[in-house]
């Protein structure tokens, strides 16, 4: 009697451990974020506060999320991928690595959230948007007695020569977004001759979209082409930025929310999902000067955020240009073609 009462308690202890980290594990999200560090912050303390929901962040640029995505899909790690722009979203949504999900608050959304949303079988959303451009150090352009430059092709000038930074399009998404825009813009035959131009003129192509700007911000650099409220955070902040929309027009970003394929903790992503999309939680994009124009109608914005009815914007065919095969074929003819050229 008393060896099976052991045994009974044993197997009774074993299941309720078991049980036990079940519940723990169900508290937990592990989350993928692609928008600035700080903002990536405050979204993983803002849900962990709220629900008590521990979360586990990786930041990185929505090329490398992406491609973490992928290399998983077979043993999946992530929940949830929050930020970064819309076209690697809609790439993973078309390989199926993302799952689709319809949120209550979609009715609280602009068109173009939900539009994007639609394009992919709802396997991704529209968080927020924000126009291309680049901007500028005042400071070391006049010391350079370098031109004030206000269009694309302003860049392609032989004076800018070294001034120019840019990331790089397979592992930025505001750099494939440049890279895109710049396609459409003036047509790919043009296009690939105008990065080629851009190339020569180039003194570092980073990892981050945002990094360009932070340099010039530091004087390390003096042209950053970046997403405009990039530039407008570091002006904020008391660096001598200029923000500059391009004469030609440009192109634009729908940032994308997505719950990966396969997520180990889905309720908790749809509750992530659901709670990001709220006016309120939008709004404290503010607080960490993240000037984005958000995707629910009543949430707050900046005056000092781009105002994109008055900026020239392309008709930016975010389904065409966020295809995997298009992405893929784009990639590598910048590789192939401007790349290699030497500087």
């Amino acid at each position: 009697m008393k060896r099976t009462f052991t045994a009974l308690s044993t197997t009774t202890i074993a299941l309720l451990g078991a049980l036990s980290g079940h519940a723990m594990a169900a508290e937990k999200l592990t989350y993928y974020c692609s928008a600035q560090e700080d903002w990536c912050q405050l979204m993983a303390t803002g849900f962990e506060e709220e629900t008590g929901i521990k979360v586990n962040m990786t930041r990185k640029s929505s090329g490398e999320v992406m491609a973490q995505i992928k290399a998983e899909s077979n043993n999946p790690k992530g929940d949830i991928w929050w930020g970064g722009t819309g076209d690697p979203h809609l790439q993973a949504a078309e390989e199926g690595l993302l799952e689709p999900y319809v949120s209550p608050m979609r009715g609280e959304l602009h068109d173009w959230a939900i539009k994007q949303a639609e394009s992919a079988g709802d396997a991704t959303i529209g968080i927020y948007s924000g126009a291309l451009g680049y901007g500028y150090n005042e400071e070391v352009l006049e010391a350079n007695n370098l031109p004030v430059p206000a269009c694309w092709k302003d860049l392609l000038k032989p004076e800018y020569k070294g001034h120019v930074q840019m990331a790089n399009p397979n592992s930025s998404g505001t750099a494939y977004t440049t890279l895109a825009t710049i396609v459409q813009l003036f047509g790919e035959e043009e296009g690939f001759e105008f990065m080629k131009g851009l190339h020569k003129n180039i003194n570092q192509y980073t990892k981050s979209g945002s990094a360009p700007i932070k340099a010039a911000a530091r004087g390390e650099n003096t042209i950053g082409i970046v997403f405009m409220h990039d530039a407008v955070a570091q002006a904020v902040s008391g660096f001598p930025i200029k923000v500059v929309a391009p004469c030609e027009g440009t192109g634009y970003e729908i940032g994308g929310m997505s719950i990966i394929k396969g997520a180990r903790n889905p309720e908790n992503a749809q509750k992530f999902y659901d709670w990001a999309l709220q006016a309120d939680v939008q709004t404290r994009a503010l607080e960490v000067n993240a000037f984005q124009v958000m995707s629910n109608k009543a949430a707050e914005s900046s005056p000092m955020a781009p105002d994109m009815d008055s900026l020239t914007l392309i008709d930016y065919d975010f389904v065409k240009y966020g295809s995997s095969d298009e992405r893929k074929r784009l990639l590598k003819k910048w590789d192939d073609e401007v790349s290699v050229i030497p500087q």
